[in-house]
């Protein structure tokens, strides 16, 4: 079974026009403990929303899991885990986390819980509403 997950990062680190432009990221960098068992339960296929904090705070596109958690080569102790994202498309408009935050079927989602969480999952239903309220199809 697919899962869906929220990944976050610094538009002015790596946007999500960038990613685009590269067609597919290894994600890495991730140190929180919540966060790495997060993406080592990632599987290819999983879909993934973009997420820019910062200044903009909002949900700004789409990416697909194309290789699952494997072990960083960065990473000294051996500990850290990263994984492959292929780029997927941009929302029609970001969808904000003020956006999500006013709206309280979104009150148990971990971005709304705990915001400084870098990766973390999504429901099906979170997933399939913020993509409407993203591609202007309503709520």
């Amino acid at each position: 079974m697919l899962v869906k997950w929220l990944v976050k990062e610094e538009p002015e680190n790596y946007s999500y026009s960038q990613f685009l432009k590269d067609g597919s990221t290894v994600w890495a960098g991730v140190k929180n403990p919540v966060a790495q068992r997060n993406l080592r339960s990632m599987k290819k296929g999983d879909r993934v929303f973009f997420y820019h904090t910062g200044k903009e705070k909002a949900v700004i596109g789409t990416a697909t899991v194309s290789v699952p958690a494997y072990p960083d080569p960065k990473d000294k102790t051996g500990s850290l885990v990263v994984v492959e994202l292929s780029a997927g498309k941009a929302l029609k408009r970001p969808v904000t986390l003020a956006e999500i935050k006013a709206d309280k079927r979104f009150a148990s989602m971990p971005l709304v819980r705990i915001p400084r969480l870098s990766v973390q999952p999504v429901t099906d239903d979170e997933w399939d509403m913020i993509e409407a309220i993203g591609n202007n199809l309503g709520k």
